[in-house]
């Protein structure tokens, strides 16, 4: 069943974060490998901004709809980032602003030619861009829920275990509007399947990866998509990439993780 924009907005919203014991890591911290995650995270979330600003210069932004989506999606990711902060600076770590102002410096080169580029292939693909962009925003929001989930199980901290229910919920909303829009959209255009299909097989990489260093992209994978259990929350992604139309097969996760996990020894 299609997801609509209004039954998207009914619920979008700021992170409730109310009742959640912060302080509390002070007498029970995360460990060093959890840490690292949410270092991982909070910088992605952060980042959310920069990748609606390049959204904006391609094709989706004639789409109300879509735009209507983004917009709500990059600020309940803003408050997704801004509660993973509260959980580092209780362990006496760097941040919010001043964390997210360091990375986006020294980025600053590399995000000014991935705008130019990323305007100039969505030119070329025209109205099947939006297809391709609600599929990968599926694949992604999957893949994000899941570390999420991850993180919780491999942790077993209680204060942390609630704090990310509730960002999955809100991550789950947007599963549900990224996936509908994307099965419709393809499900209307063989042009859009295939240039979609071609794009995830050559060009998708594990969420973050073109902003944090390989070793912690390879880190991660280790970590949270490790082992029997990992695999197989890897494998049900895998699963429901499959039931896009045009995109069965691709095996985008557990092929991904398998390469970055070999990619560089875990420190």
């Amino acid at each position: 069943m299609r997801t609509t924009i209004d039954s998207y907005k009914a619920r979008a919203g700021r992170l409730n974060t109310d009742g959640i014991d912060f302080e509390g890591f002070k007498d029970y911290p995360l460990s060093a490998e959890a840490l690292r995650s949410l270092r991982y995270m909070h910088d992605i979330e952060h980042h959310t901004i920069c990748y609606l600003r390049d959204l904006l210069l391609t094709p989706a932004h004639r789409d109300a709809e879509v735009t209507s989506f983004l917009a709500c999606w990059a600020f309940e990711e803003l408050w997704h980032g801004e509660a993973i902060a509260d959980v580092l600076e209780a362990h006496g770590e760097s941040a919010g602003a001043p964390r997210v102002a360091n990375l986006r410096e020294r980025r600053k080169w590399r995000d000014t030619m991935e705008v130019a580029s990323h305007f100039g292939a969505s030119t070329l693909a025209g109205a099947s861009f939006v297809a391709l962009h609600m599929s990968w925003g599926a694949v992604n929001e999957w893949t994000t829920q899941a570390g999420y989930a991850r993180l919780a199980a491999r942790e077993a901290n209680p204060v942390l275990t609630e704090l990310l229910k509730r960002i999955m919920k809100q991550e789950g909303g947007h599963i549900d509007f990224y996936a509908s829009e994307a099965a419709r959209r393809l499900g209307e255009s063989k042009k859009a399947q295939k240039l979609t299909r071609f794009a995830l097989k050559h060009l998708w990489r594990p969420v973050g990866s073109g902003v944090m260093p390989k070793s912690e992209v390879a880190f991660l994978c280790r970590f949270l998509f490790g082992g029997s259990d990992g695999r197989a929350v890897a494998e049900r992604i895998d699963r429901r990439v499959d039931k896009l139309p045009g995109q069965d097969g691709l095996g985008l996760l557990t092929t991904a993780i398998d390469n970055f996990s070999r990619l560089t020894p875990a420190a």
